[in-house]
């Protein structure tokens, strides 16, 4: 049995291919790029900037009118990993998060993760009405929302949940609160 990605020399019954970690019933055309980095790329070393975590994508919010609609809400992410970010607007988190095409968010927060058990794109998070809310992007792991007076919650994929100040939200092996 040979792997129809790699040709490489696969053992009787083998679900994925040693080599390129394909599974045995995929063929070159049913395998689309994925646009994000791999874990495994290698980066030019040149390009590569120093370890920000957070990233602000717009850079800056444009000066409110007067009679506009006030700022929006500041939040505090305490990791389990020690950092902290203060968030305001929309943004992602995860290993290596990145937008889909045609998505625009203010932050990219990066978790290192060394056990790879959080996504690359592990979770969405905005604000509404002064509250945080947080969707799960379809995570290996999924997301579980600790409220301080409600117990745990498992978030389904795609769908936003209100993330109070105070609550632990907890991605796999990872973790952050919310202030």
């Amino acid at each position: 049995m040979r792997c129809r990605i790699c040709d490489a020399d696969l053992p009787e019954g083998a679900m994925f291919c040693g080599e390129c970690g394909s599974s045995t019933s995929a063929t070159p055309e049913s395998r689309r790029r994925d646009p994000r980095p791999g874990d495994t790329e290698i980066l030019d070393r040149k390009a590569l900037t120093t370890g920000v975590v957070s990233v602000p994508v717009a850079g800056f919010h444009p000066i409110a009118e007067p009679a506009a609609t006030p700022s929006p809400a500041r939040f505090v992410l305490r990791f389990s990993t020690g950092e902290t970010r203060t968030v305001s607007g929309s943004g992602l988190v995860g290993r290596r998060p990145v937008p889909q095409p045609g998505e625009q968010f203010d932050h990219l927060v990066q978790i290192g993760d060394r056990t790879l058990s959080v996504s690359k794109t592990h979770l969405e998070f905005g604000e509404h009405d002064g509250v945080l809310w947080i969707a799960d992007r379809f995570s290996g792991n999924g997301t579980i929302v600790r409220r301080p007076d409600d117990g745990a919650l498992r978030c389904e994929p795609g769908r936003r949940y209100l993330v109070p100040r105070g609550s632990t939200v907890e991605l796999a092996d990872q973790s952050f609160e919310v202030e």
